[in-house]
């Protein structure tokens, strides 16, 4: 069959929370408030340091935002255009009469697509949105007969535009564009949802019963344009890849993304040669040029097939998936993404050069030591520094450390902050 192509138109850290201060009856209430809100702004000092000391934890710790584009064609739902009605009968015995056809489809950079709808109650919207999809992930995913619909599509109008001779086989005396379409609606939701329908039109329902009774099992058609996998990742020096194309069309271009250019990124094959054109079955590998900092960058190809009949278009409800029952050639768009992840430098805590501080954060979390004779700890405690200093030169190591540091800061109880024997009382 043919369809006429139309003319083609790094954020701030939160504060840390404040732990919970247990009562010490030793210390009066409002010098222990003072003192805890003023230890509160070194330990948010404190994290805010190790955050932008550590900027590739916490990038690795967000992950990527960018989503995806599509693989495949995108298009726009034009609406209900070849249809016949149909009544659908409840299990507490009432009927509804409802329109059953063909719906079509404009795609994004040219092209149309013809869809019968696979949900009975969607009520697909005009001017929706849509993306081409496997079957996995909506309704037909875990559905036994999703392979006859394919059938159905395969063997009904409009792959078969001879209505006489469907209509012969069907035992049908005539059919009409619109009765056909409504047949094979109908034999589409009686296999997707298993309910009772029939159309209204004697000829059509003829349809509709011969191709359910017929209808053999397909396997899952193919994307229209895809790359397997979607992300590939490696080390500098290395040609990362493979990225394998699947697609119907005759070739694709492929187009380093923006991310890509600007570091320098090539795409090539297995042999190392540039690759601007693909085709079915081709490998793209990622080249990086030594030095370049980690991170990652994209590639996009696009390509013009028709659109293989199966393959399914969402919209994000599950009762508006629409089918594709046919094509005209049409814009397919797909990507890749490429990863170089940086090897960290840091040292492991048990392999630390002799002589640096390095603080377990069971230590850290213990409870802090009594304090003893010693003038020097003394002296810390009145200074606002603590035995875990060599600790916080070396917060970049993890965030975790930095956690057990602020239960210690916030917790350990300075010395001066002891009465005296005759603290209170006054020499007789």
């Amino acid at each position: 069959m043919s369809i006429a192509v139309p003319a083609s138109s790094a954020p701030a850290p939160a504060p840390a929370p404040a732990l919970p201060r247990v009562a010490d009856p030793g210390r009066a209430a409002p010098a222990a408030a003072v003192r805890g809100s003023a230890r509160r702004p070194i330990a948010g000092a404190l994290l805010a340091a190790a955050l932008a000391a550590a900027p590739g934890t916490v990038a690795a710790a967000a992950g990527p935002t960018a989503s995806r584009a599509p693989e495949g064609a995108s298009a726009v739902l034009d609406g209900l255009k070849t249809y016949g009605q149909a009544v659908l009968r409840g299990a507490d015995g009432s009927a509804r009469q409802i329109p059953a056809g063909l719906y079509e489809m404009r795609v994004d950079g040219g092209g149309m697509l013809q869809t019968y709808g696979v949900g009975i109650t969607g009520n697909a919207q005009p001017q929706a949105r849509y993306t081409e999809s496997g079957w996995s992930g909506t309704p037909l995913g875990g559905n036994a007969e999703a392979g006859r619909i394919r059938w159905v599509l395969e063997h009904s109008y409009p792959q078969l535009n001879d209505l006489a001779g469907l209509a012969k086989a069907a035992g049908a005396a005539a059919l009409t564009a619109e009765s056909a379409a409504a047949g094979t609606q109908v034999a589409i939701w009686r296999l997707a949802e298993g309910v009772r329908v029939e159309a209204v039109d004697p000829q059509a329902e003829k349809l509709a019963d011969y191709l359910q009774r017929a209808a053999a099992r397909l396997p899952e058609p193919p994307a229209s344009l895809a790359v397997e996998p979607g992300e590939v990742s490696g080390a500098l020096g290395t040609r990362i890849g493979p990225v394998t194309v699947r697609t119907g069309a005759h070739s694709v271009s492929v187009t380093p993304d923006a991310a890509a250019l600007a570091m320098g990124v090539r795409v090539v094959d297995a042999e190392g040669r540039p690759v601007t054109v693909a085709a079915n079955g081709g490998q793209l590998f990622f080249e990086v040029p030594e030095g370049t900092p980690d991170g990652s960058a994209g590639i996009v190809l696009r390509g013009s097939t028709r659109v293989p009949v199966g393959r399914v278009f969402t919209s994000g409800v599950p009762a508006q998936v629409q089918i594709v029952a046919g094509s005209s050639e049409s814009a397919a768009v797909a990507t890749a993404t490429g990863r170089w992840p940086r090897v960290p430098a840091a040292q492991p805590v048990d392999a630390a050069a002799p002589g640096t501080g390095v603080t377990t954060l069971g230590a850290l979390s213990a409870a802090a030591p009594a304090a003893g004779p010693d003038t020097a700890e003394a002296r810390l405690a009145s200074s606002g520094s603590s035995a875990a200093t060599p600790v916080i030169a070396s917060l970049a190591v993890g965030l975790v450390v930095l956690g057990g540091l602020v239960v210690l800061l916030l917790r350990k109880r300075p010395l001066e902050d002891t009465p005296t024997p005759n603290q209170g009382h006054t020499p007789e």
